[in-house]
């Protein structure tokens, strides 16, 4: 089984990842989450990955963190949900914000992640829920308490102006390394969404 690779990018997509180990290249699965924390084209990197064996397939996949990876196998643990729609949900929200989202039984939020409808997002919840209740190591920072916050209260979605840009134009086939260069200097503060993507596209020589 192999856990982790170290080497260089030679390749990357918003859902794909060739790692250059010793000469040979590893195709790797990856998450929106993980691909916009990948270095250019040539820069050292070390995936934490996780091998789906199926009776016509074998496929790597990669994280850019163990949490991340941890959180991989609770969702293609859940009846019915593969590694495509774990790495959909994984590339919508953070490990912290999934794990919020799944204490606090948010339903609606769950079911923004495409692919993802009511029945299913409840059933994730669900079964999630055991298990997180059961063991915090994933709940990071955004955790709730002991006490559960109204819902009304918690927005586990939330993502800044910037994080929704960013899973723009990786969804319109930009890399990571341009998606990096073209929201440099911008913290999306007084910013909307259409702005920094006006003002990305124009540095990436592009009309907004």
């Amino acid at each position: 089984m192999i856990s982790q690779l170290h080497g260089s990018v030679l390749e990357a997509t918003p859902s794909m990842v060739v790692i250059d180990v010793n000469g040979v290249g590893f195709e790797l699965g990856i998450s929106g989450t993980t691909a916009a924390a990948l270095p250019g084209v040539g820069g050292d990197v070390r995936m934490y990955t996780r091998m789906v064996v199926r009776e016509d397939s074998c496929t790597l996949f990669g994280f850019a963190s163990k949490d991340e990876r941890t959180m991989f196998d609770r969702l293609v643990a859940v009846s019915g949900v593969g590694a495509k729609l774990a790495l959909a949900v994984l590339s919508k929200f953070s490990v912290p914000q999934l794990y919020t989202l799944v204490m606090t039984e948010d339903d609606k939020g769950m079911a923004t992640v495409p692919g993802v409808g009511k029945k299913t997002a409840q059933r994730l919840i669900l079964e999630l829920k055991g298990v997180f209740s059961k063991d915090r190591s994933l709940a990071g920072s955004e955790a709730p308490g002991s006490v559960p916050l109204p819902l009304e209260l918690v927005s586990p979605a939330a993502t800044s102006p910037v994080d929704d840009a960013t899973s723009a134009l990786l969804s319109m086939g930009f890399t990571p390394s341009e998606v990096s260069l073209a929201l440099g200097g911008y913290d999306g503060r007084d910013m909307r969404v259409e702005d920094l993507l006006a003002a990305a596209l124009k540095r990436l020589g592009m009309d907004a």
